[in-house]
């Protein structure tokens, strides 16, 4: 299961609540981003609540091509912010604490754990891979982002 299958709305039955209409917890899924992110969604949120679903859609969604929302344009972004996030120092619970405050979406710090876990593991991959292959820029490129990963020891 992707780390993207497992971001959920903050404040979920208060949003539904707020629709009037059930949407699934879950960020990423195809309901939730097309009820939120239409006009209509976005007007019936308080203030607050509109303006990080706003931020979300801008850091997110907005891509060239509208038919990009749906060839996982918005999950690839998110899982660089989450890398980009590691990559500053942040532990899984401040990555957690840091996407709810900007965007009112969680996960739980676990989750977050694996995921860095599974890239450091697919990086020492293609690091080895690339060794192998005498790809010495493929292989130099995978050790540095590995190592921002890891952070100091």
């Amino acid at each position: 299961m992707a780390i993207t299958d497992k971001i959920y709305l903050k404040n979920h039955r208060q949003i539904v609540s707020q629709l009037d209409t059930n949407i699934p917890k879950r960020v990423f899924s195809g309901a939730t981003l097309e009820v939120l992110y239409s006009g209509e969604g976005l007007s019936k949120v308080d203030d607050a609540t509109r303006d990080r679903l706003l931020d979300f859609a801008q850091d997110f969604m907005d891509c060239e091509d509208a038919d990009d929302i749906y060839t996982g344009y918005p999950e690839r972004k998110f899982i660089a912010y989450l890398l980009d996030l590691r990559a500053q120092g942040l532990g899984p619970d401040a990555i957690v604490d840091v996407m709810s405050d900007e965007y009112m979406v969680y996960a739980y710090p676990g989750d977050i754990l694996s995921f860095l876990d599974d890239a450091v593991r697919t990086l020492e991959s293609v690091e080895s891979l690339a060794g192998v292959e005498k790809n010495r820029e493929a292989e130099t490129e995978a050790r540095q982002a590995r190592k921002d990963l890891v952070g100091p020891r």
